[in-house]
This record gives structure tokens, C-alpha cells and sequence, in this order.
């Protein structure tokens, strides 16, 4: 790789990591300085690296931004009318006594597809004390369960924010991209279950109930890094021992706002493999349009969750409020975009390509690692996923490697060892009352867990997608 193009690269993504880890500003604004700081030292023009810039901003929004917004808005209608909470309750009982941390896991799963995890783990960790004590079961064990339910979708599954940035920076199809998470997702399940009984119960006596919030805002979380979620509504303060009041919604009408955009892109998707140019495939193909479907996701969930006499304006706050949470990733997305084309249109990305083919390490894995360093660099999870997405793109598409087998990489290189740089940790761990070395043991082992177990799924989608 020509010296000049390798130190743009290195610099660049070095600007990226200095800004976000040890200056004020965030990941938005370290993307776009490592954009120009690469085109820069590549040696792109002034009035051409602006023009990179905006024009990879804009695309890439063009085609997710609306979606990251919608997605967004559910998920909050979900949280903020009773409907994560509904979800829970039905699971549980579907679940039956003994167990009840498979039903914790499986509602994280579900929950979290659309609400950011650090709000689903607020929202439901009262609900997961509560059985914890009316079942004799250890407190760490159902936080371990519902903490990681709520981490495999929200690292896997679109239209959480991070997976759904990596669909359209890398042009992946959307609903094979579901599928795929949706099926790591379910394999990895049993991994948090089985960690969550192993590890549960020899760290109930680490707990510190000191550590544990007295009483947290339903629909807030106290994390002051986290994105999303903030409550607005006004509620009263639900104790943490508390188990959360009747949701007023059903679990059935609570999952169709989840469901229904999923199985509309997915059909789409299905439908033009099998019978491309029919009628069938027209409607789905406007129906199943990733901006269509949520759009009718979203119309279900402000008519059918909220209860009886919810007034406009204080949905429309939550709306509002929802705005304002995808606002930053959906910028942070664009900084993305702008980043990869910048490397695209500097030459940075075809010869970093070039460089790497002759690797003797298999391309679609160079996402994950590329995800993984990132992570362990700065935190965030979705930064990750982004970062990754944007800087292997030109290499994965000379290689021919699947575009949603990439994404699915570079989202499951995002698990790993989660510390306290994120505020995903902090979370968990405040509310379960563990800190220091047990806390460790609780979250990061369990991210580090599902990295490793990940592995051998890419190895399985590889064969299966080429």
C-alpha cells in the first residue's frame, strides 16, 4: 500500500479514536475530522474534499436516515405506553415457573429491537427483581438475562440504530440483514441463559444493595451517555422493588408495531427473489420498502398502545422526544457515509483493499475485527458498527463478500468486553448492585461471551451467503 495513502488512513482513524476518547466533542464530529484529516494527508483538494464530504453525508441519509427515525419513534411509543412492559408479562407466563430468566431473555430480545437497551433494561429490571424475589431466584441471574436479551438484538437485529447504519453504508439488503441477525439472535439466546445460571449465582453475594437507585423515573435511565429514551411524560417515580402496574395494553397488540414492519421488509425481500415482476412482488415492493413499513409500524403504535385517553399532545411529545433521540445517530451515520466516501473517492479504500486481499484471513471477517478494535478503543457499540461498516466497505465489495454477511460482522464484533467506557455497563451494573472486579465478571464477561460465540455463526452465514 503506498505510504502516503496508508498514513492518511492511519491518521485518519487515530483522529477519530483522539477525538471521541479525549477531547468534549463526540463520535459525529471525530467522523467528520477524521474525514478531513484523511483526505487531507491523501491528498484530496480542498473544494473536492468538501464535496465528498457532503455528497457521502447526504447519500448515505438518503437512503437510512428516514428509517433510523421511524424505528426510533416506535420503540419510544413502545416504552412510553406500557407495551415493553405487556411483552414481559407474556413472556413470563409463557415461560412458567423455573423459568423464569429464559422469559427475561426472550422479552430483552424482542424489547430491544426497536427501544435502545439502556431504556428496555430501566424499563424491565423492576419486573426482573420482582420475580427474582418471588421465585427465590438469584437477583444477578434475571439482570444477567434481561441484560443480555436486550444487548444480542440491539447489536444484531435492524432497525436497532447500529445495524441499520451498517445496511446502508455497506448497500445490504434489509431484510436478508434481519434474517440473519434475527437467527444469530436466536442461537446466541441459550449462551445468555447459560451464563446468566452460571455466573448469577456466584456473584449474588457481591451485590451492594447501597449501589441500587432507591427509585428510577419509569421510562428513564440515569446514564448520562446513553442515547434515547429520556422521559418526558411526567410520571411518578417507580420504586425498584417494584413490580411495574398493569401495562393497560396486550402483549399481542404490543408486538404488531415490532412484527408487522419486520415481516413487510422481509416479504419484500422474499418476494422479489421468488417471484420478481408479479403483482405480489410490486405490492410488497412498496409495502415492504424499509420507510413504508415502519411508517405503518409507527401509525399502529400511537392508534393501538397508547391507553384510553392519552391526549395528542402528550404523544406528541413523546414523538418529539423520539426526534431528538435519533437525531445523533443519525448524524453520527451520515459522518459515516461522509468518511467512506471520502476514502472511496481518495483512493484510500481501493488500495487498503488491494493491500489486504493476499491476507491469508477470510474478508468477510475483517469487519468484526475492525468492529472490535473500535470498540475496546472508545465504547460505544454503535460507533463500532459504523466505524467498521465505513472502513471495510471498499474492501468487502472488491472481494465479493456478501453485504449483509459484512454488516452481521461488524455487528458482532461490537459485542465485545464491554467496560466502562460504555454506558450500556454502568447500567447494568448500578441497577444489579455489583461494581469493581464483579462487575466484570457479570457484563463484560457476558459481551466478551457472546463476541467469542459469534465466531462459529459468521463462519455458518459465510458458507450459507458466499
Amino acid at each position: 500500500m503506498e505510504v502516503q495513502l496508508l498514513a492518511a488512513l492511519l491518521i485518519g482513524v487515530g483522529v477519530v479514536v483522539a477525538v471521541i476518547l479525549w477531547t468534549r466533542l463526540d463520535a459525529f464530529v471525530g467522523l467528520l475530522a477524521g474525514a478531513l484529516v484523511t483526505g487531507a494527508v491523501a491528498g484530496v483538494p480542498p473544494a473536492e474534499l468538501i464535496e465528498y464530504i457532503t455528497t457521502g453525508f447526504g447519500n448515505t441519509l438518503a437512503g437510512i436516515g428516514i428509517v433510523i427515525a421511524l424505528g426510533v419513534m416506535i420503540g419510544t411509543v413502545l416504552e412510553r405506553s406500557g407495551g415493553a412492559d405487556a411483552l414481559a408479562k407474556a413472556f413470563v407466563r409463557m415461560a412458567g415457573k423455573g423459568r423464569e430468566d429464559v422469559a427475561m431473555t426472550a422479552t430483552g430480545a424482542v424489547v430491544s429491537v426497536p427501544v435502545f437497551c439502556d431504556s428496555g433494561f430501566v424499563i424491565l429490571h423492576p419486573l426482573a427483581r420482582s420475580l427474582a424475589r418471588r421465585y427465590g431466584r438469584s437477583l444477578v441471574t434475571m439482570s444477567l438475562a434481561l441484560a443480555g436479551g436486550l444487548a444480542v438484538t440491539h447489536h444484531l437485529v435492524p432497525p436497532t440504530p447500529g445495524p441499520l447504519a451498517a445496511v446502508g453504508l455497506l448497500g445490504a439488503d434489509l431484510g436478508t440483514t434481519v434474517l440473519v441477525g434475527a437467527a444469530m439472535a436466536i442461537v446466541l439466546i441459550p449462551v445468555v441463559v447459560a451464563y446468566a445460571r452460571y455466573m448469577g449465582p456466584r456473584l449474588e453475594a457481591d451485590v451492594e444493595h447501597e449501589l441500587v437507585p432507591e427509585a428510577v423515573p419509569a421510562g428513564s435511565t440515569e446514564s448520562a451517555g446513553r442515547t434515547g429514551g429520556a422521559d418526558g411524560t411526567g410520571s411518578a417515580p417507580r420504586g425498584i422493588d417494584e413490580e411495574p402496574p398493569d401495562p393497560g395494553v396486550s402483549a399481542l397488540t404490543a408486538a404488531l408495531p415490532l412484527v408487522l414492519p419486520l415481516l413487510l421488509i422481509v416479504g419484500n425481500t422474499v418476494t422479489a427473489a421468488i417471484t420478481q415482476g408479479s403483482l405480489l412482488a410490486d405490492v410488497f415492493g412498496f409495502v415492504g420498502t424499509p420507510a413504508i413499513a415502519l411508517l405503518i409500524g409507527l401509525v399502529i403504535a400511537v392508534y393501538a398502545l397508547p391507553r384510553r385517553g392519552t391526549g395528542r399532545r402528550e404523544i406528541v411529545g413523546w414523538l418529539t422526544a423520539a426526534a431528538a433521540s435519533a437525531g445523533m445517530i443519525v448524524f453520527i451515520t451520515g459522518a459515516g457515509g461522509a468518511f467512506g466516501e471520502v476514502l472511496r473517492q481518495s483512493g484510500v479504500g481501493d488500495a487498503l483493499a488491494d493491500a489486504v486481499s493476499g491476507w491469508p484471513v477470510p474478508m468477510f471477517l475483517l469487519p468484526f475485527a475492525i468492529a472490535t478494535f473500535v470498540r475496546l478503543a472508545q465504547g460505544s457499540g454503535t460507533v463500532a458498527i459504523i466505524t467498521a461498516a465505513t472502513l471495510s466497505a471498499p474492501i468487502v465489495h472488491a472481494a465479493g463478500v456478501d453485504p449483509a454477511l459484512a454488516v452481521a460482522s461488524a455487528c458482532a464484533g461490537s459485542f465485545v468486553f464491554s467496560y466502562v467506557s460504555d454506558s450500556y455497563f454502568w447500567v447494568v451494573t448500578r441497577f444489579t448492585g455489583l461494581s469493581g472486579v464483579a462487575a466484570m465478571k457479570m457484563w463484560s464477561g457476558m459481551t466478551t461471551l457472546l463476541w467469542l460465540a459469534s465466531l462459529p455463526l459468521l463462519g455458518v452465514a459465510a458458507l450459507i451467503l458466499g
